[in-house]
């Protein structure tokens, strides 16, 4: 298998630290509203890769985490006039509700930076000690120029940020040093939330949060780091400077970055007003098409979303599920149980198209022509099964389309539609359970209906219902 590493440029062949075991971080949101179609393409993509190695059989540690202390945050709260940890905790459940509908597999482990806090001190710390690092009136800076592969990762030299590029500098203040050199810990604002350190009372800088959450879930050298091309520079470039002084060994085996997403040929921001969350596509299309229009082009190509590749990628996954489901339609009225010789011949030629996907994906994940694979064995289907098949090679045929699907995250199985009568009996169950102060059944009931298309309203003449 070979992966693209952003360190060295090139395709390199994957060997893991230790055998059958693959140590993976992913660098999450900042939980401050709800996730924008951009937060997604990562979510979606390494939940695609770290898939494809537990199909070859690798156990993968895959950690992903909350960036819940920020100033997005704080602002947000201030705005609202609650608390940074209400509007974190908020927008972490509202997350985990849009990852659920592009079907990404809950992670191994979801640190919360506020919940790590001693460690980034410590990690701090053996910084200062080292030497790497140095407090000025209660803010830590890390000494850029005395980690001497600084730049390695983007590729940029320490000489040519300082003069020809102010607008890469980390920040300018006068305290520092040298201006390149980057916040580890800042002190306490008025109002802001703070936590006690050896410096005084303050808060992490971002970067050392993803340096000691990697360490304290993966250790100290871990084989996959990925994110959005966006982190290179300076996030993941001062992930490595951190960890590296500290532990003293390399960080990162293999850097994985997706390209960007741009919506109509244009970058997606709110001033140009084409900036769009997950849950504003979740009430236009299904989110497993999302997810399959991510696949759709190479992980590190630019993508570009708009309402007409959408559509397309509709029509393409409805293929796929059409194909799935006429093969259940037949499998319960097939005549016989097991294959004939020749039939045996036939469903022994679908293994092409298993390799064809496992050549694609084995080529630094290449989802795109991992699907060309999958429409090659739908088409198969499609003409080699019919009401003569025995019920052993649609069996056979429907559990490889699922196969490989299942390693795309695309569910084939048709929801089924609940009866009228069944939703008023589980709308009858909440409001006993309401009666019964019995509120987290309630609302499991409520988002176990959302979940199969059915929308509740409570109105004064009682609960009211449709389908989405």
């Amino acid at each position: 298998m070979k992966l693209y590493n952003t360190m060295s440029k090139k395709k390199e062949e994957f060997v893991p630290l230790e055998d059958g075991h693959v140590k993976m971080y992913v660098c999450g949101p900042t939980v401050y509203n709800f996730i924008h179609i951009g937060n997604a393409r990562p979510m979606i993509v390494f939940d695609t890769v770290r898939r494809y190695f537990e199909y070859k059989g690798y156990d993968v540690n895959f950690v992903s985490n909350f960036t819940d202390v920020d100033d997005k945050i704080i602002k947000k709260a201030i705005e609202e006039g609650v608390t940074a940890g209400e509007i974190s905790k908020r927008y972490i459940a509202e997350c985990k509700k849009d990852m659920d509908g592009m079907n990404i597999k809950p992670a191994t482990k979801n640190p919360l930076a506020t919940e790590e806090i001693g460690g980034m001190v410590d990690m701090i710390q053996a910084l200062i000690e080292k030497g790497y690092a140095y407090e000025k009136n209660g803010t830590v800076y890390y000494r850029t120029r005395r980690f001497k592969d600084y730049g390695k990762l983007s590729h940029k030299n320490l000489d040519d940020l300082r003069s020809g590029n102010r607008s890469l500098l980390v920040s300018g203040e006068d305290e520092k040093e040298d201006p390149l050199d980057f916040v580890l810990w800042k002190p306490k604002k008025e109002g802001e939330p703070a936590w006690k350190s050896p410096w005084g009372e303050g808060r992490p800088g971002w970067h050392i949060e993803c340096s000691e959450m990697s360490k304290k879930y993966l250790g100290e050298q871990i084989d996959i780091h990925a994110g959005g091309e966006d982190l290179v520079f300076p996030h993941h470039e001062n992930e490595i400077a951190q960890s590296e002084a500290a532990n003293g060994k390399e960080f990162t085996k293999y850097w994985l970055h997706n390209g960007f997403l741009n919506i109509d040929n244009r970058k997606m921001s709110k001033s140009l007003g084409n900036f769009f969350t997950v849950r504003e596509i979740s009430e236009k299309y299904d989110l497993q098409v999302l997810r399959f229009f991510m696949l759709s082009a190479h992980y590190r190509s630019p993508l570009n979303f708009s309402a007409d590749l959408m559509e397309a990628a509709k029509s393409g996954l409805e293929r796929i599920l059409t194909a799935a489901d006429n093969l259940q339609f037949l499998l319960g009225n097939a005549k016989t149980e097991t294959m004939t010789d020749g039939e045996r011949d036939v469903f022994a030629k679908s293994q092409e198209f298993v390799d064809s996907f496992e050549k694609a994906m084995d080529d630094d994940f290449n989802t795109a022509d991992a699907i060309a694979a999958v429409f090659d064995l739908v088409k198969y289907a499609n003409t080699t099964a019919n009401g003569e098949s025995s019920e052993e090679y649609l069996q056979g045929i429907y559990d490889l389309i699922v196969k490989l699907t299942d390693v795309l995250g695309i569910v084939v199985e048709k929801k089924t539609e609940l009866l009228d009568g069944d939703i008023d009996a589980l709308i009858q169950e909440r409001q006993n359970a309401r009666k019964e102060r019995n509120f987290a059944r309630a609302d499991e009931i409520r988002d176990e209906l959302l979940a199969k298309g059915i929308i509740l309203e409570d109105t004064r003449e009682g609960v009211k219902w449709k389908r989405a």
